[in-house]
């Protein structure tokens, strides 16, 4: 069976996140694209031209050509399918590939022979083959490597990154053949200008994608875990770092809490496998260790400093700035975890959905941030542009005259805050 010729591709992408949505939208550009989500109000808004996570904006939809669907059947007669949903852990910290499964399910149902089903979900090394490529087999009674064909190439954009955009960083592709995966390069690098490195095989690359997060996950870790030693010796971490940075080949890392759908989870994929491979991942589990703790350190710093029933205005909700997204937010367990020390809290943030974060948190978001007065403590959770940019004033009419300001990412630094003013940084 012959792949398809470049010419005559048509694309399905399934999952329109903050990866698959502008990856259908580029490649819309050179190809027919159909674009799938079971989120019936997604493709609804995205038919109007609506992104509510911001990645790609109004005039970015507008006649880009894609069909957005939720119905499968929409699908038929496409012959490359990019799978790019959600992989995450469930309560224990192990892999999660229901979403995966099901959308091979779903593709494998619309699959016709000859076609290519990519893999883009970060997935622990195996997953693509000994995983994804039977159940696809099993959907569409085709066999695999014969009737259909497997590719992997792991999204690597950052939500909110206006700059490292899918149409201009390197694409890693591998395929199970070295002609499926010489077919991968030349698809991806008609919207990339060529910019594509071929693995050596899927394996390589689902291992090549899994241990770039889990790199900068050990870096932060390192990093907060030096914030925990330079609080008790009174150093300031930020001080520390600018210090350090100057020197050429020092990596600049900063301090915070670590979530999301990306360094926070990939991690303990990459620990599954290794344990299936018969090896105790200790530097990766290190990592997660302490930066899954630092929520609970945070709270605990802040309650230090504040009377018993404080009142805290926490600033930022979603997992990093400048973004909508809440999906794993450290920031939740760090109001939680005030809560449970006994404090009123209050959160506020300028990017997130009301509704979102009432039905992922049970958290009701404030209103206007100018409504929020006389607070024991202000917490800056997260540097969303609203936030770095207020003024000394603006950040005192938060609190009371005697109140804390505890800085987690180190915005208000430069800040000359009155001298009552408790000031704590992470």
């Amino acid at each position: 069976m012959s792949l398809p010729d470049l010419e005559e591709i048509s694309v399905a992408v399934i999952g329109l996140g903050y990866v698959g949505l502008p990856l259908a939208v580029s490649l819309s550009t050179r190809f027919p694209v159909v674009g799938f989500d079971l989120d019936t109000d997604r493709v609804a808004e995205l038919s109007v031209g609506v992104d509510r996570t911001g990645e790609v904006p109004a005039a970015g939809l507008e006649g880009c050509g894609v069909r957005w669907t939720s119905r499968a059947d929409d699908m038929r007669g496409v012959n490359v399918f990019i799978i790019a949903v959600p992989t995450p852990v469930d309560a224990e910290n192990q892999p999660d590939l229901s979403a995966v499964l099901a959308a091979c399910r779903t593709v494998g149902g619309v699959l016709s022979e000859g076609a290519v089903v990519i893999v883009e979900s970060t997935v622990h090394p195996g997953v693509t083959e000994q995983v994804c490529g039977p159940e696809l087999a099993q959907a569409s009674g085709l066999a695999c490597g014969d009737g259909f064909f497997l590719g992997y190439s792991p999204e690597r954009v950052n939500p909110g990154d206006h700059e490292h955009t899918v149409d201009k960083i390197t694409k890693v592709v591998a395929g199970q053949t070295p002609e499926v995966a010489q077919f991968l390069a030349e698809l991806y690098g008609a919207i990339t200008n060529g910019n594509v490195f071929v693995a050596r095989d899927i394996r390589t690359a689902e291992a090549a994608k899994i241990i770039e997060n889990a790199q900068r996950d050990i870096n932060i870790a390192f990093i907060n875990e030096m914030a925990m030693i330079f609080e008790k010796m009174g150093v300031s971490t930020h001080d520390v770092l600018a210090a350090a940075a100057t020197k050429w080949n020092f990596l600049d890392f900063q301090p915070g809490l670590v979530g999301g759908h990306c360094i926070g989870i990939d991690p303990y994929y990459l620990a599954h496998a290794a344990r299936l491979a018969g090896h105790d991942p200790a530097i990766v589990l290190a990592g997660r260790q302490i930066n899954d703790g630092m929520a609970g350190f945070a709270a605990e710093r802040i309650s230090s400093r504040l009377p018993e029933s404080a009142r805290v205005l926490v600033l930022g909700l979603t997992f990093k700035e400048n973004v909508s997204d809440l999906r794993n937010s450290k920031v939740a367990e760090l109001i939680a975890s005030l809560s449970a020390l006994g404090h009123a809290v209050e959160v506020h943030d300028s990017r997130a959905d009301r509704a979102e974060a009432l039905e992922m948190y049970g958290i009701e978001l404030t209103g206007d941030l100018a409504d929020c007065r006389e607070f024991d403590a202000v917490v800056g959770a997260v540097a969303h542009d609203e936030y770095r940019n207020l003024g000394v004033d603006e950040v005192m009419a938060l609190i009371k005259p005697a109140g804390l300001c505890a800085d987690l990412k180190g915005i208000w630094r430069h800040h000359a805050l009155p001298p009552e003013v408790g000031y704590w940084q992470l």
